[in-house]
């Protein structure tokens, strides 16, 4: 009696070999019952994607570039061929231990992706294989395969480049949110963005020059930023280094502040803040670089009728998300497409280079966003 095995050959092989058993020889040596209790694995089944994994948590060092199975979309879901992804901030918070990403969601880094549909999950009608897409993940963005869920992908305008597609989702979704979505900012009103060298709040200046051409923007950056900045159409950079930016405010404004205030670093600028937004101002905090603790005088807040608003976008309900991604593509998606806006590319890294990303990014010496290349084979730029 013979038995083949066609579970160990690969079933795309139009001329296999086949492996021919003889049962009653292993009866007689006693390997029919060894053999019958594994399931030895197809070699092609082993679908391993590259992806950059860590050691641990910690620095940039404790990333490198190795192997994880490919993910399967589930119901809802597409799985993407990844082409680029960028570095943010809460990448290195993550990677350092402190920004853990949501349930049920990858470990490995990145918040974003540009690529094309390499399968879709059941339930799934909006996309189809082989369509050029862009959007926010809850993780896994590093790596040669990711999972996204439908609701929160947009189609890449054509003239975009995949480096630039890669800069859009987290930055520019990020300061469309905090800005235009709520507290709603009206043309005519008044921002001081605080950064302005950095990924959010260069998408955030863009977007105010094209959305509300009258209101006036006070952007605060280091020494080495200050000119680049007010080129992207700033109305008064402040040098954080040598200036108030409280007291510069108090000066520009008469006295009256400003109407939102964008800040990403905390509990050392919120007294400051305070002390430059208007009454019935909103200060939008979206990061905590500086510090988390800080003293608040309860007083002035009630008096000036003042808000403070914490706002993250990655662990926000799916359906709320889909909200607000549909609320950007409504309003911003065929700006990129006119070419009213063009994403600013500080640099592109291969995948292998994470690690030099991300040191950039710690050292806060780009303008605009750190993109890694994953899939060599295309041109990106």
């Amino acid at each position: 009696m013979v038995y083949c095995i066609p579970e160990l050959f690969d079933p795309r092989d139009r001329n296999p070999t086949w492996l021919i058993l003889d049962l009653g020889q292993l009866v007689k040596t006693g390997w029919a019952r060894a053999l019958a209790g594994t399931r030895p694995y197809p070699p092609w089944k082993r679908n391993e994607m590259k992806a950059v994994l860590q050691k641990s948590f910690g620095g940039a060092d404790v990333m490198y570039l190795g192997e994880q199975e490919d993910p399967v979309p589930g119901a809802s879901q597409v799985l993407i061929r990844v082409v680029t992804t960028s570095v943010n901030r809460p990448d290195i918070v993550q990677r350092e231990g402190n920004y853990p990403p949501p349930k049920g969601e990858s470990d490995v880094l990145g918040l974003e992706v540009a690529g094309t549909i390499a399968a879709v999950g059941e339930g799934v009608t909006r996309w189809q294989e082989g369509d050029r897409v862009m959007g926010l993940v809850g993780g896994g963005a590093y790596a040669e395969l990711a999972l996204a869920w439908a609701s929160h992908l947009m189609p890449v305008p054509d003239r975009l480049s995949w480096a630039e597609a890669a800069c859009i989702c987290e930055t520019y979704i990020t300061a469309h949110l905090n800005l235009f979505q709520f507290p709603g900012l009206e043309n005519g009103q008044s921002a001081l963005l605080h950064g302005g060298g950095g990924g959010v709040n260069t998408a955030a200046i863009q977007l105010c020059q094209t959305l509300n051409p009258d209101s006036p923007l006070f952007v605060t950056a280091s020494a080495k930023k200050t000119e680049r900045v007010a080129a992207l159409g700033a109305t008064h950079v402040i040098n954080y280094q040598s200036q108030d930016f409280a007291e510069v405010i108090k000066d520009l404004t008469k006295g009256r502040g400003v109407d939102v205030i964008l800040d990403h670093i905390g509990a050392p600028y919120l007294a400051s803040n305070l002390k430059c937004l208007a009454v019935n101002g909103t200060l939008v905090l979206i990061g905590v670089m500086g510090g988390v603790k800080s003293e608040l005088n309860l007083a002035q807040l009630m008096v000036r009728r003042q808000k403070i608003v914490g706002s993250v976008l990655r662990p926000r309900p799916l359906a709320e998300k889909a909200r607000i991604i549909a609320r950007f593509a409504d309003d911003v998606l065929n700006l990129f497409k006119e070419r009213q806006i063009i994403p600013l590319v500080d640099q592109v890294f291969p995948l292998e280079d994470v690690c030099k990303a991300h040191q950039i990014m710690e050292s806060s010496d780009h303008f605009g966003k750190l993109v890694l290349q994953v899939d060599q084979t295309q041109d990106v730029q």
